[in-house]
């Protein structure tokens, strides 16, 4: 089988737009500004997951951060880095990688980046996100750089966020309307967590695009985290 460094290069060598579809099937009106986020898988510098996944080895992780309950917008939702391509951005790379530095003092120079996919927007808070694609080749010591902005950066397995039993969906109803999308429970230092939304979506459509994903019950409802804000789902990049 190859390496999932090899999977995530052949996939960016044949990017499809269905990978996202879901997103795609709600489209940013008027103008939007453009944004990227780091998708950083990489070897688990701790401990490997405890759960042997049919696709995936056991010390493959990706990079989360979970917001601060104090936002205002998303409050203690999980992301990946990221954040808005500033002016002085070359382009979404650099900025991902400026906003992973920002975030979580990784040093950009231990990462790979294996390219870019096509970007995806963020009806509800009008962004355009450009995914980044990212190796962790040389890892370094993450934290929460300001806890006014992320209460907490961790390196999720993905043979966990694979596993059925930590899979769903959350449902939000607001205004006689369910918005249903694919949910994952995590386990961290601080304490478990629901990975939902945005975020949510763009890890459940890449595992698809990867064969990653696993059978699962895609009627069982995860109670959504509380807070949660008055508006539609979708967190996605912090507001840097």
């Amino acid at each position: 089988m190859p390496s999932p460094r090899a999977q995530l290069e052949e996939l960016l060598r044949h990017p499809r737009r269905e990978t996202f579809a879901d997103l795609h099937a709600l489209p940013v009106t008027g103008e939007a500004r453009a944004a990227a986020i780091l998708i950083l898988f990489g070897v688990l510098d701790g401990i490997p997951s405890r759960r042997r996944a049919a696709s995936v080895p056991s010390d493959l992780d990706v990079l989360l951060l979970a917001r601060a309950r104090t936002l205002r917008a998303h409050p203690g939702q999980v992301a990946f880095p990221g954040g808005r391509v500033d002016p002085g951005d070359a382009g979404p790379v650099d900025a991902a990688l400026r906003e992973a530095h920002e975030e979580t003092g990784l040093d950009p120079a231990g990462v790979d980046v294996l390219g870019s996919l096509d970007s995806v927007p963020l009806a509800y808070s009008r962004h355009d996100v450009t995914p980044v694609l990212g190796w962790w080749a040389r890892p370094t010591p993450v934290r929460a750089v300001d806890e006014a902005e992320s209460a907490e950066v961790f390196r999720a397995p993905v043979a966990d966020l694979l596993d059925p039993a930590r899979r769903g969906v959350t449902v939000l109803r607001r205004d006689g309307v369910d918005w249903r999308g694919p949910a994952f429970l995590l386990d961290t230092a601080r304490g478990p967590r629901t990975l939902w939304g945005f975020t949510a979506m763009v890890l459940d459509g890449l595992f698809d695009r990867l064969a990653w994903t696993e059978p699962w019950d895609e009627r069982r409802e995860i109670p959504l985290p509380e807070p949660v804000t008055t508006e539609r789902p979708g967190p996605a990049v912090p507001s840097g």
